[in-house]
């Protein structure tokens, strides 16, 4: 009998935008912080933000039809403080309203005057957020693929790395002598999805070799089965490894005068964009790859 997934792609969407947005948030905060003189690709930053966790929200209510028969149990999500969802609802409210006020003070004109502490607390609220999407799965004990410490940090990476992709790939056009100037944010984006690649390789073999033989399924489901093309091509070359490749040669074996060009601009297009696709490849593939434990009922 073939298992059918219990989330498929809207899920998987709203995992990867409500991550987007709190790694676009923060990223956008650390370049205040670095380099404050790139007030645009801040502020796409701030837009980006609330943005894709909005859109991200729309699709899980969408997902929850029982939600618009019963809107009470929306309310619920509210009342228990043991539970990742209300946790994760405290943290996705929060980040919202910080992150429109900071976005709303900056297209007003006012961008100068947020409070550095506003910012510093929409970050960690966006990092909370990118945190909760990974501990979200691990609630769900009997899949041994989600059920791991690492999924949450891994999510984190793959958040900020694609936050950061978003504010790169937006800035590239709209701010190109920013974009320029971003060298440490450039920089530090660069080693994100070696790390990425690092906490993988761990999140496998730690599933794999766990006492539930539904974590050896679920990763040879990846490595090796029917998501093994999607796992291989689109995640871990066209997501990792050729970001890394060609922001490998602009950052250290090109020139400026080849960095700034057209050609150059690109490139760089290029790799963020792969770096998204990556991201949201990653979360549509944790969620189709993992199969539950099978539990046996003995006779008595």
């Amino acid at each position: 009998m073939a298992f059918e997934p219990i989330w498929g792609v809207i899920i998987a969407s709203y995992l990867f935008l409500a991550g987007l947005g709190g790694g676009a948030f923060a990223a956008a905060t650390y370049l205040r912080l670095r380099t404050p003189g790139c007030a645009h690709l801040i502020r796409y930053g701030r837009i980006i933000a609330p943005v894709t966790v909005i859109i991200g929200l729309v699709l899980l209510m969408f997902d929850a039809t029982a939600g618009f028969h019963n809107p009470l149990r929306f309310a619920l999500l509210l009342t228990n403080f043991g539970s990742v969802m209300t946790w994760g609802v405290v943290f996705l409210g929060l980040f919202t309203i910080i992150s429109l006020i900071v976005l709303i003070m900056d297209l007003t004109g006012h961008g100068l005057k947020i409070p550095v502490w506003l910012d510093v607390t929409g970050a960690v609220l966006g990092i909370c957020v990118c945190v909760y999407t990974g501990c979200l799965l691990g609630v769900a004990k009997t899949f041994p693929l989600w059920n791991n410490a690492l999924l949450p940090v891994l999510f984190l990476v793959s958040a900020v790395s694609t936050g950061m992709a978003a504010i790169l790939l937006v800035g590239i056009f709209r701010a190109p002598s920013e974009f320029h100037r971003s060298g440490d944010f450039k920089k530090f984006h660069f080693f994100l999805p070696i790390f990425e690649l690092f906490l993988v390789a761990c999140l496998l073999f730690i599933t794999a070799n766990s006492a539930e033989s539904a974590g050896w399924t679920s990763v040879m489901n990846l490595v090796s089965g029917d998501c093994a093309a999607a796992f291989w091509v689109i995640f871990i070359l066209i997501g990792l490894v050729i970001p890394t490749g060609l922001e490998f040669k602009m950052l250290f074996m090109s020139t400026k005068e080849v960095e700034e060009s057209k050609t150059g601009h690109m490139v760089s297009a290029a790799s963020d964009l792969f770096v998204l696709i990556g991201g949201f490849a990653l979360r549509l593939l944790i969620l189709t790859a993992a199969l539950p434990i099978t539990m046996v009922q003995p006779w008595i």
